[in-house]
């Protein structure tokens, strides 16, 4: 193993344990003892070399084990959750635990250094609050600064999901139509329409239609962030039929759908749509054996069940993630951006068959984008 192989593994375990912030503590603590004795090296001396050791190490141990119990426990079992009152008290339970604990470490340290507190400390052993003078705003400190830290760190990290969504979005739309609204696609349309205007004018006006719906959802209904789940059923109701149409009866197609579905659900355009593409433009063409398409959407309160399965001709040199207009890979990406922890994909690939399973948890379309800077935090 080379010597940069080594230095990479040493940081991956550093950061991976979050061992670096030892040494934040331990810095953190030493500046300001450094600015109480207005000495550094004497700081460095009485940190390290003393028995003052055990009490700034009751100061660095018991205060981060606070901070970190309010980050990752207190905060997202109350905070988050809007029991603000219950936060607070065990907020100031913790700051009063660690507090008293710490305020044994004088104690250690006077029991080390051989001597009394009075001698040590020049308080008498028995005034033990006279300690909380110093270690319980301390612990505040230390709890303010952990809070402000991780709340500005979620902050960045939201305000990256939102610049990443809204990019993500763009060349989502600006693809989509670049392989939706594509010479091929449209000419096999129009004329599949044309024919059927001599052999069966109202299936043909009926076909206008729909794709007359089709050009207006992708150019003037899919803007938003979210829009209502009714009209996306419409639509993949509107590709589905002209798609069958262009196949001429060689892929047998069945699409299943809970009816009516609620308007006032919302979902991100085109998620839907990417797997149901990625199915008509990869299913088998073969002679002699059956060529297939399946399709199921139902919703259960607020989740959505949706699965694609279509029959494959197990041609080699495919990509199964690289399937599709828009790629399955951009489309997971969009997933996890837009429904993060709000969604379960599942592809299988069994040589012959081709199936996506995907379950979405929606929510109601005014309360869309509340939901979605939630779930960053």
């Amino acid at each position: 193993m080379t010597r940069l192989s080594v230095d990479t593994l040493n940081q991956n375990w550093l950061f991976k344990y979050k061992l670096y912030h030892i040494p934040f503590w331990c810095v953190y603590h030493y500046f300001w003892f450094t600015i109480a004795v207005a000495n550094p090296v004497a700081a460095a001396k009485s940190m390290f070399f003393s028995a003052y050791s055990v009490k700034m190490l009751a100061y660095v141990v018991l205060q981060a084990f606070a901070v970190y119990f309010n980050l990752y426990y207190l905060m997202p079992r109350y905070m988050k959750k809007g029991s603000l009152t219950k936060y607070v008290i065990y907020l100031s339970l913790t700051a009063i635990c660690a507090s008293s604990l710490i305020n044994g470490g004088y104690y250690l340290s006077a029991f080390f250094a051989g001597c009394s507190v009075k001698t040590m400390f020049g308080v008498d052993p028995d005034n033990f609050m006279y300690f909380y003078n110093t270690s319980f705003p301390s612990t505040i400190a230390s709890m303010t600064l952990g809070m402000s830290i991780k709340l500005t760190k979620n902050w960045l990290q939201t305000q990256h999901r939102q610049q990443l969504l809204e990019k993500e979005k763009l060349e989502t739309e600006l693809k989509f139509l670049k392989y939706q609204f594509n010479p091929h696609f449209l000419f096999n349309s129009i004329n599949s329409i044309f024919f059927l205007i001599h052999k069966n004018p109202g299936m043909a006006s009926a076909s206008l239609a729909k794709f007359s719906e089709l050009l207006r959802y992708q150019l003037y209904e899919c803007n938003d962030h979210q829009i209502p789940l009714g009209k996306e059923l419409t639509y993949l109701e509107n590709f589905i039929e002209l798609e069958k149409l262009r196949q001429n009866n060689n892929v047998h197609v069945t699409f299943e759908a809970d009816e009516p579905m609620p308007g006032h659900l919302g979902i991100a355009p085109f998620i839907l749509m990417t797997f149901v593409e990625n199915a008509f433009k990869h299913v088998s063409k073969d002679a002699g054996q059956p060529n297939w398409i399946g399709i199921k959407l139902g919703l259960t309160n607020n989740l959505l069940d949706f699965s694609v399965a279509n029959s494959t001709s197990n041609e080699p040199g495919i990509e199964v993630l690289d399937y599709g207009g828009i790629g399955l890979k951009n489309v997971k990406r969009r997933l996890d951006l837009i429904y993060p922890d709000l969604h379960k994909l599942e592809i299988q690939n069994t040589g012959n068959r081709f199936e996506v399973h995907l379950q979405l948890t929606l929510a109601e379309l005014e309360q869309s984008a509340t939901t979605l800077q939630m779930a960053t935090l």
